[in-house]
């Protein structure tokens, strides 16, 4: 609300409110104002004290509960219904006294908010009423009276919870027994002020007019009512009797005002429905003031008997009750005839208006008391109510409701009983009721099946069995022989409609079932209706019960109750005496009856084939099976049918007609081939067969039918009924276990199984039948056990699993159609059926073929992917049943035993590829996953053991596995080696099987990570087992170099199914495992030292808890394998002082050794391999220690030079010679990067000399780089080599000085030479005759270090190279043999598919290409007079090698559409590709920027001619990235220009690979940049060209990328530049992108702007002219106009060009005329003068002007005279 912060009149210095104006009045006064109090009615008033200047007055309440007090007389709702809250809250946790002085101001705040006309509030009002109570007790008694009128509406509020929350509060206040005693303590009150409402409120009078809306003051004041009349019953029925007559005068006084009585017809229901629920207590409280008013009564209640309103109707009725009881007299002041019963006809011919379960049962009490003077006639009168009663069941409404329909139906029988009771011995009423009545209606039900559902036949035969236990009974010989007449006479007319109901060709099947649903009711001797019977609705008779008694038992009481008085007895005593058998009353009649149905159906099946009597007939004898009913459908016929039977079968149905029948008429009915559904002619053949004497009868009779005459589809009918009933299994379970219908099943079996296996024609239907009887035998349990006998269940189950072992051998069509998914479904019913029935041996091993069918892939199975759905469902219920019905299943079932070990055979067989093993890992993960559910807590720890290998089966796995994956630790000095254990290779193996150690690892991994989700323990450590297991499998796909695909599939997999070692880490100790794995390195080191390693990065191991495995250091020496490479993968995590300890103990063990110690792990090789470890993590910064370890190797050459492999043949070296010589090599490379201190000469020579000869030894023997630890010594070689090639390449002045003289020339001159002409023809060697060329190839494994020492060449010692002459036919050069065959020979190496020698190769040709044009410039006069414009290629070498990548680059990009870029996985086929394409334009763009002008105008022209620049622009929009970002350039601050690929140069390494993702990405823009740069012309023709979707991505990315810094460096190249000319001056400007030229020859001054674009250099650079001193207009346009032509058509820069222009112009003024075709002196392309002259005008012309003016015009005339040209 607005006005709180706004300024105040001035003066007023405090906020307006109603305490200080209560304040201000209490002063100027002198009284205290207060709230309006409380009384009992609105004249007497109280008072509330104000907050301000009361408290002396009446400090007892508390400021808080004023505030309260105050918020409650509120309108706003929300305010009033917290405040109610509130004021419950402080109740609760204010002290009692404090409480208490709220009491004498609660009383009329809580008369006024229990009546608010929201509910929410009235609820809230009683909750904290509720809590006063508790709060103030008994403290509350002085304000009762004035509380308790309203206390007891607000418990019978209309609002539910409202009126649920004030009883809780009254039975806080007062327990059950004090309850009358407090209401009769306030009786006055409250009549006083329930009157009131009643007489004198209006809706006005409730609620202020002027502030309420009407709708509002309407519906409180009808609540008032309601609750008004309400509380009047409430009071009522909880004061004494004693204390009703004191308020008689008062109740008495109400029921005289006329506006009372009209309340009965008042509009609103609820009001209506008190009112009557008010009159009912009145009549049974104060009868005599009732009869006394009974004038009255009897209208206001009789004349509303019609009121069908659902509210209403409840209330009402039992008022009709109680006026009929109460007022005797009642019927003298209405008209029955006319008045009331016309009403009460109405709405019981209509079904009750939707009311009839509250209406009819109160229909018997009603009649029970008209008297009869009101009834006559009776004959009349008690027909036309039978038939409303009936007509009321025919609405619509009634048949589709079945408690509606119920409670009609209960209603006519209960008022039939009565009448017939009544007038028993009256002919004419029996006839009536049975005749006009009963029977019609059973007529009309019979029908109409949606009347069937009311339960008549059940009313009916209660009803008959009422009559026979009376007549039974009964003495009185005149009353027995009435009833007797009535039975008599309604079996009679029953059995005329039962007849006329069957006795039709076409009967009426709703009346058939019917009929029979009616017999099978009256053949049972007990109803069935007393359990679903309510209190309420019944209502019995007794004839000894006295007429009062009958009064009082039909009398209901308020709450709906019905006492049942001593006729319960009676009927007790009349259920208990009859018998389980039927009546003779009723049994002979009924047989008859049932005969006459029999006899005439038969008649209708024999003579016109009526399956609808077939059915009834079935029907029929199910309830009726005797041999009297059996013999009555045989009739005459005497067929014989013993002829082709048993002598005990011809016997039996000699004597037994049910036999009889069942052969001569059910067998040939059963075989009926039309016939489909015959379930109902099997419910006869039980009937007949409850006819047999003896089980054995009927089995003898079954296994006759099942040898010859059943069919399969009978067969399963049979079964399927015996399983439905136990009463009729019972019949047949002597045949169910017999011999004959199990070998029958068997045979069965075999049948369907090897058909379905042989024949795929077949159809589905043909065998489901059968397949359905299969599933029924062995799926269906009765009282645990089979349906047939086990034995049988058994061979079964064998011929199952034999058919399903086939399936394999057959194609996925064949099974597709076979009989695998009925076996499917077979065993998953039985499977699912009972336990027990796994222990069965053939039932396990059906569950393992199944289980192994779903864990092979289907390459093996050959099985469609439902079919396998199927069997995996299967299964998985079989291992479920096992897991939740079987104690302890891994000792009592071998399928868990038998299926382990298949796990274990299949991933230890190495015969499983990808797709298999992932099939395995599903099925195994299924598996578990149901285990786990079992309660045994052994059994996945049982289960996993089984399949766990044992520690000598783990070790035949691991070495099995091919040992490449030491090349890469062996190349990486991770590991050190000296003898030969290449032992398997991949290509001896098949290349898509896993190998076993990684299946086993993979699988028990899966298990542990299923098992471990109910934390189970693994003993003997079985976890860090498998653990280490996978960690050694995943260490050996990482660490193998050129992975085959399959296991990079393997490792993908592995993750998909989180096969993982970080998620098996979390379940395991660290330090267990850790200690498990340093235990196994010790012993055989190799991949579980690198494990360690691996682990300890991974993890984040600390030194310390490294150090507490490995103990002490003294623990590794002596030296072994496994401790040697325990050692090298711990050097990285050990600190400096546990390195220095090692290399104590190493050093001394150095010193003095003979040869063999030398070459021996626990020797020279294996200790300087610890002290090379150790220095490679740069730990070792003694420079003394390094300086003696060289000493120490320089005398070992002395003592044993053999050792040294110095230019030899290595074919004959051992491998403990290669390894200490490796280590060696290895320890001068680290010598040299890490020693700080000089060396001395003699050192050098030992180091250099030494390097050369390994190298030549190295170069020697290339043909045997496939043993491994040669490649390895060759690669340890080149590095050395590369190291001093670095070492030197990178000296500086400083450090030249600590170097011995001549160091240097002699390296220059003598040993870098050595190594190039080593490494050069041995690079041209290695690529010629390498089949594998992957760059990750461990054979290819020396071409990094190779090549990278090949980039450290020098130009001179290319040009001196001693490589075979390899020129080409037909290659137009102008380059010298030598320098040719070199270029022959590196340029095709450029698309060799290693990365290494294509980076190696374009360093060498860089470093050629500068120099490559002159020998082109030295033959440029042969170019330039040709008749056709001229062209020079670049180096054909290069050329031809373009043409080549061109094709192979078409193949990768060509399909891929003009900026969308593709990412080139690195090292793939593709990328080397790629690589070689952008590297060979790297070359021709150096070579094309050393180019003199001229020449450039040539080689441009060839590039045009041939289109390669446009293949190359294409592409590189297809491999630039969107955005050319450094990544690292988004950390820097924003307002420095962020590093693009653009803006950084590209360093190609050898050996870098991190970055290997970028390289082609960032070549592709170093491209593009040198392309714009050295070719903006031939660029900006390509531009214009392309369409308009390329023309928009490339002027898009251009201006965005590249030309800022091309623009840079054009202005910055103008500033810096050193190019002097005379008689002009260049200035640049870089703001603004401008470049001014200011040309001056003698008094003519020419000024020219040059300003770039902002799309530099697409877009068309523009001229404009500054000053111009003594030159001409047209003149000056001419040279402008050239400057531009020179500026967009010449290839070079802006320095070029203004050269050019000026060249030009001072030919001009040299006298040298302009060619007249393109008005310049000097060409704009080729750049020569005008030399072709016309014999005729003399006028000269460029040779390429009149070359194209010729083309173009189609002439050979001169372009000035006309002439012909010669």
């Amino acid at each position: 609300m607005g006005g709180k912060n706004k300024q105040r009149t001035k003066g007023n210095l405090r906020p307006s409110n109603s305490g200080r104006a209560a304040e201000l009045l209490a002063k100027e006064q002198g009284t205290v104002p207060g709230f309006i109090g409380f009384g009992t009615t609105q004249s007497d008033l109280g008072y509330v004290p104000a907050i301000q200047g009361a408290e002396e007055i009446d400090n007892l309440v508390d400021s808080d509960f004023r505030m309260v007090l105050r918020k409650l007389s509120k309108k706003d709702v929300t305010t009033k219904l917290k405040a109610v809250q509130e004021f419950g809250t402080m109740c609760t946790e204010r002290e009692t006294e404090i409480v208490k002085g709220v009491l004498p101001y609660w009383p009329r705040i809580f008369c006024k908010i229990s009546l608010d006309h929201d509910r929410r509030v009235r609820e809230a009002t009683q909750q904290a009423f509720e809590k006063l109570i508790l709060k103030v007790k008994k403290h509350l008694a002085p304000y009762l009276k004035s509380l308790m009128g309203y206390w007891l509406m607000a418990q019978c509020d209309t609002y539910t919870p409202a009126a649920a929350a004030a009883k809780d509060a009254f039975e806080a206040a007062f327990p059950p027994s004090k309850q009358p005693e407090a209401i009769a303590f306030c009786k006055d009150e409250i009549t006083s002020v329930l009157q009131d409402h009643l007489i004198k409120e209006t809706p006005d009078t409730l609620s202020d007019p002027q502030t309420v809306p009407g709708e509002e003051r309407e519906a409180k004041f009808y609540r008032v009512i309601t609750c008004s009349l309400l509380a009047l019953k409430k009071l009522l029925c909880l004061l004494p009797d004693n204390e009703i007559d004191s308020l008689e005068e008062k109740f008495k006084c109400l029921l005289t005002q006329n506006k009372f009585w009209k309340y009965g017809k008042h509009s609103i229901p609820q009001i209506r429905s008190a009112y009557f629920e008010l009159i009912s207590a009145l009549c049974q409280h104060i009868p005599q003031l009732m009869n006394d008013e009974a004038s009255k009564v009897s209208p206001a209640v009789l004349l509303s008997i019609d009121d069908s309103d659902p509210i209403v109707c409840p209330a009402l009725w039992e008022a009709v009750l109680y006026t009929l009881t109460t007022i005797e007299d009642c019927w003298l002041h209405v008209n029955a005839k006319k008045s009331v019963f016309p009403k009460l006809s109405a709405v019981v011919r209509e079904g009750g208006r939707g009311l009839a379960t509250v209406i009819y049962p109160y229909l018997l009490p009603f009649i029970s008391k008209l008297p009869q003077s009101i009834t006559v006639p009776k004959l009349d009168f008690f027909k036309n109510f039978l038939t409303c009663v009936v007509a009321g069941l025919s609405t619509e409404r009634i048949k589709t409701s079945f408690s509606e329909c119920s409670a009609v139906i209960a209603a006519f029988f209960e008022c039939l009983r009565f009448i017939m009771q009544q007038n028993l011995g009256e002919e004419e009423i029996e006839e009536m009721l049975v005749n006009d009545q009963l029977i019609p209606f059973i007529d009309a039900v019979l029908k109409d099946p949606r009347l069937q559902n009311g339960q008549l036949f059940n009313h009916l035969a209660e009803t008959l069995s009422y009559w026979e236990t009376k007549a039974d009974m009964e003495r009185d010989d005149k009353t027995v022989h009435n009833l007797e007449k009535v039975l008599l006479n309604f079996w009679e007319r029953l059995s005329e409609i039962c007849v006329e109901k069957i006795n039709e060709s076409e009967a009426d099947v709703t009346s058939v079932l019917g009929v029979s649903s009616l017999l099978q009711v009256l053949q049972k001797p007990k109803s069935s209706l007393k359990s679903n019977k309510k209190k309420v609705c019944k209502v019995r008779f007794a004839d000894e019960i006295s007429e009062s008694n009958k009064e009082n038992e039909k009398c209901l009481s308020s709450e709906g109750e019905s006492s049942e008085g001593s006729e319960l007895m009676t009927e007790s005593h009349l259920t208990l005496n009859s018998s389980d058998l039927l009546s003779p009353l009723r049994k002979k009649p009924l047989e008859d009856l049932v005969c006459k149905l029999a006899k005439m159906s038969i008649n209708y099946v024999n003579e016109q084939k009526s399956e609808q009597h077939l059915r009834f007939l079935s029907t029929l004898l199910n309830s009726f099976s005797s041999g009297q009913v059996f013999k009555m459908l045989l009739g005459n016929e005497k067929k014989n049918i013993v002829k082709a039977k048993p002598l005990e079968i011809a016997q039996l149905a000699q004597k037994n007609p049910a036999v009889q029948f069942l052969y001569q008429k059910l067998i040939g009915w059963l075989n009926e081939d039309q016939r489909k559904d015959a379930g109902f002619l099997v419910d006869i053949l039980y009937s007949a067969l409850r006819c047999c004497d003896d089980n054995m009868e009927r089995k003898d009779v079954l296994e006759d039918l099942t040898e010859v005459d059943l069919k399969w589809n009978s067969l399963l009918q049979v079964m399927e009924k015996a399983c439905s009933s136990p009463e009729k299994h019972a019949l047949v379970t002597l045949w169910l276990k017999g011999d004959i219908l199990g070998e029958k099943l068997a045979c069965l079996t075999d049948h369907l199984c090897n058909k379905g296996l042989e024949s795929t024609i077949s159809s589905e239907s043909y065998f489901s039948e059968k397949w359905t009887l299969l599933s029924l035998v062995l799926s269906q349990h009765v009282n645990n056990d089979y349906l047939i006998g086990e034995v049988y269940v058994e061979r079964i189950i064998v011929k199952l699993h034999e058919t399903l072992s086939k399936a394999k051998q057959f194609s996925e069509a064949e099974n597709n159609d076979s009989s695998v998914s009925f076996i499917c479904d077979v065993a998953y019913n039985y499977f699912n059926s009972a336990k027990g029935c796994l222990l069965m041996p053939s039932s396990e091993d059906l569950l393992l073929t199944l289980f192994q069918l779903c864990a092979q892939s289907k390459e093996k199975t050959h099985l469609p992917d439902l079919l396998i759905c199927k069997l995996k469902n299967t299964w998985l219920s079989g291992v479920n049943l096992l897991v939740h019905q079987i104690d302890n299943p891994y000792k009592q079932s071998t399928f868990l035993h038998l299926s382990a070990l298949w796990l274990k055979n299949q991933v230890q067989s190495s015969s499983l590829d990808i797709k298999s093993l992932q099939v395995l890992l599903s099925a195994v993960d299924d598996l578990l996953n149901t285990l786990i559910e079992s309660e045994d807590p052994y059994l996945l720890e049982d289960y996993i053991g089984s399949v766990m290998p044992n520690d000598s089966e783990w070790e035949k796995m691991r070495y099995s596995l091919p040992m490449q994956w030491l090349h890469r630790p062996l190349l990486e000095g991770r590991l050190s080696l000296n003898y030969e254990s290449f032992k398997t290779d991949f290509e001896e193996q098949d290349k898509k099987k896993l190998p076993s150690h990684l299946c086993t690892s993979a699988l028990l991994s899966k298990m542990m990570l299923v098992a471990l989700k109910k934390d189970i323990v693994l003993e003997n450590n079985e976890l860090e087992k498998i653990i280490a297991e996978l960690l050694y499998s995943l260490q050996w796909c990482e660490d193998l170099d050129n992975t085959p695909i399959f296991l990079t599939g393997f490792c993908e997999m592995l993750q998909r199914m989180n096969i993982t070692y970080d998620n098996l880490c979390v379940l395991s100790n660290t330090s267990d495992l850790l200690q498990l794995l340093f235990n196994r390195s010790r012993e055989n080191g190799t991949l579980w030292s690198l494990i360690i390693a691996k682990l300890i990065l991974s993890r984040s191991i600390s030194s310390d808890e490294v150090k507490r495995h490995y103990k002490r250091q003294e623990g590794f020496f002596p030296l072994t394998e496994g401790n040697l490479h325990t050692i090298q993968s711990l050097c990285p995590f050990l600190s400096k002082e546990e390195k220095k300890e090692l290399i104590a103990q190493c050093v001394p063990a150095l010193l003095t050794r003979t040869k063999k110690d030398l070459c021996s792990i626990d020797g020279g090789f294996g200790y300087l391999a610890i002290f090379n470890s150790c220095l490679q993590t740069g730990s070792v910064d003694d420079g003394e220690l390094l300086h003696g370890i060289l000493k120490m190797i320089v005398s070992w050459k002395k003592d044993h030079e053999d050792i040294f492999l110095f230019s030899c043949n290595l074919s004959e070296a051992s491998p403990e010679i290669l390894g200490v010589n490796i280590e060696i090599i290895r320890f001068l490379s680290l010598f040299l990067k890490y020693c700080s201190s000089p060396l001395a000469e003699s050192e050098w020579d030992f180091i250099m000399c030494s390097m050369l000869a390994w190298l030549e030894t190295t170069s020697e023997n290339h043909e045997l780089y496939s043993v491994p630890l040669i490649q390895l010594f060759a690669c340890v070689s080149c590095d050395l080599a590369c190291d001093l090639s670095d070492f030197f390449d990178s000296t500086s002045l400083d450090t030249i000085g600590n170097l011995p003289v001549n160091l240097i020339s002699e390296w220059k001159e003598f040993f870098s030479q050595g190594i190039h002409s080593l490494l050069l023809p041995l690079l041209v060697t290695i690529t010629g005759g390498s089949k594998d060329t992957s760059e990750t190839s461990f054979r290819n494994a020396v071409l990094k270090p190779m090549c990278e020492t090949l980039t450290y060449i020098t130009k001179d010692q290319l040009l001196g190279h001693k490589l075979p002459a390899r020129l080409v036919a037909g290659q137009k050069t102008n380059f010298p043999d030598h320098l040719q065959t070199l270029l022959n020979t590196l340029a095709p190496l450029l698309l060799f598919r290693a990365r290494p020698v294509q980076i190696a190769v374009y360093h060498m040709l860089y470093k050629l290409m500068p120099e490559l044009p002159q020998y082109d410039q030295d033959n440029l006069k042969s170019y330039g007079d040709e008749e056709e414009e001229p062209a020079l290629s670049p180096p054909a070498a290069l050329m031809s090698l373009l043409s080549s990548q061109e094709d192979l680059l078409e193949n990768v990009l060509g399909c891929i559409p003009v900026g969308q870029i593709v990412t080139i996985k690195p090292l793939s086929e593709d990328f080397c590709y790629v690589l070689g394409y952008l590297l060979t334009w790297k070359l021709i763009l150096t070579f094309f920027k050393a180019a003199s002008s001229q020449l450039r105008a040539l080689y441009s022209m060839y590039l045009r001619k041939t289109k390669s620049l446009n293949k190359l622009l294409y592409h590189l929009f297809r491999l630039m990235p969107e955005n050319p970002t450094y990544a690292e350039s988004v950390l820097e601050l924003s307002n420095k220009d962020p590093k693009t690929f653009f803006t950084e140069e590209l360093h190609l390494s050898i050996r870098e690979t991190a970055t290997l993702p970028y390289h082609i990405p960032h070549l592709a823009c170093s491209v593009y940049r040198m392309t714009l740069k050295d070719l903006p012309a031939m660029v900006r023709l390509w531009w214009n060209s392309s369409e308009k979707r390329v023309f928009n991505i490339v002027d898009r990315f251009t201006s965005k990328y590249v030309s800022n810094v091309l623009s840079f460096q054009e202005i910055s190249s103008v500033q810096t530049s050193t190019q002097l000319f005379n008689g002009m001056t260049v200035k640049a400007r870089a703001t603004t992108r401008e470049v001014m030229a200011t040309y001056t020859i003698e008094d003519i001054v020419i000024e020219l702007i040059i300003q770039l674009p902002s799309n530099y250099p697409l877009g068309s650079i523009t001229v404009e002219s500054g000053k111009r001193v003594g030159v001409a207009v047209q003149q000056w346009r001419n040279w402008m106009l050239q400057l531009s032509t020179y500026l967009t058509h010449q290839n070079g820069s802006i320095m070029e060009g203004l050269a050019l222009w000026k060249n030009n112009v001072d030919k001009r003024f040299e006298g040298v005329e302009d060619c007249m075709i393109c008005f310049s002196v000097i060409h704009g392309f080729n750049y020569s003068l005008p030399k072709k002259a016309c014999r005729t005008c003399k006028k000269k012309f460029h040779s390429a002007c009149l070359y194209k003016w010729f083309t173009s015009s189609n002439k050979s005339t001169c372009p000035l005279c006309r002439e012909t040209f010669f």
